[in-house]
């Protein structure tokens, strides 16, 4: 007899619950199961990203572990370029890491290795930030932290040879939700000292419409902690409902091989930015979700419709884009 896995034994029972009659197939034992195949479909490929922290390590900062705030995880890495100017014009990306909300690390390689090897020798200057996770720290909080992080790069940006004006904010997964919100309606976080920078690059987020995903079949396990059952709540935690005309131009990466479809509500996204006039770009990629992390800076045309984006957004950072990139 043929040896079930998890996913074909889930399978089978949710097809044998699927050939009885209606009445039978309702019920919290159908639910569960039906969510732990969902589960299976795609594994650790949504809003996780696969992120982990014992993924091996990226390259050792300029800077390690400077705080922003009073919390051990309030703090962010340095990385910069080896032939720096003595003017401060260099551009700066602020990379927030993913983890579905509740791990990941600023300093792990598929967050920083890429970008640091092609973006560096260009004279940018890389910031990688780690933010307070949950169950401690709920999703506003995290949001609060990456403003807090963004209005200390901005303030300290001068002394690391970067322009305060040429900043990116980037991120991914979770990390790609939480800047896509900040970026939505920058004006709500001036009482932190956040001042308008370049742009925004959410890299593959499936929570840019919260109610809509909250209310579709989702992987319970990633989405619940984050967002709970409160649907005003979900509207507060939402990119598209807390878009604004101040938005700052952004660059909408997804993945088209997800299961869940993120390019949806991120093409979504993108035309709800361009009614207000706000710059809004969207880049489908056929890579897995963790891929449009990892992949971003190897050779290829990923990074280069990234780098073309980034090239229309100033004069300046597209003469930092014009040297050429790490071989």
């Amino acid at each position: 007899m043929p040896r079930l896995t998890p996913s074909s034994y889930a399978f089978s029972l949710v097809l044998g619950l699927s050939l009885t009659p209606a009445s039978a197939q309702a019920g919290p034992l159908a639910d569960r199961l039906r969510e732990r195949l969902h589960a299976t479909e795609q594994p650790q490929d949504t809003e996780d990203g696969a992120e982990d922290t014992l993924a091996p390590p990226g390259p050792k900062p300029s800077v390690q572990d400077q705080a922003y705030g009073p919390d051990p995880r309030q703090v962010l890495d340095v990385y910069l370029p080896p032939r720096p100017r003595r003017s401060s014009d260099a551009p700066l990306i602020l990379m927030i890491h993913g983890g579905g909300w509740h791990r990941g690390d600023k300093a792990m390689g598929r967050v920083i290795s890429h970008k640091a090897e092609r973006w560096l020798p260009q004279g940018f200057v890389l910031v990688s930030a780690n933010y307070r996770m949950l169950p401690d720290t709920p999703v506003e909080g995290q949001l609060e932290d990456v403003a807090r992080a963004l209005a200390h790069v901005q303030q300290r940006a001068r002394s690391w040879g970067a322009d305060p004006a040429q900043i990116i904010l980037m991120g991914h997964s979770a990390g790609a939700h939480l800047v896509a919100l900040l970026g939505a309606h920058p004006g709500r976080w001036q009482g932190l000292g956040v001042r308008p920078w370049l742009a925004t690059i959410p890299l593959d987020s499936a929570a840019m419409d919260v109610p809509a995903l909250m209310t579709r079949r989702h992987p319970a396990r990633i989405y619940d902690p984050a967002f709970g059952t409160d649907p005003s709540r979900w509207a507060a935690l939402s990119p598209s409902h807390a878009l604004h005309a101040d938005a700052r131009p952004m660059l909408i990466v997804c993945s088209t091989r997800r299961p869940d479809q993120p390019c949806r509500e991120s093409e979504a996204l993108q035309q709800q930015a361009l009614r207000l006039g706000v710059t809004a770009e969207l880049l489908p990629q056929a890579l897995s979700h963790r891929e449009t992390n990892e992949q971003l800076g190897l050779p290829g045309p990923y990074t280069t419709q990234v780098e073309a984006f980034m090239a229309r957004l100033s004069p300046q950072l597209a003469e930092h884009l014009k040297r050429p990139p790490a071989p």
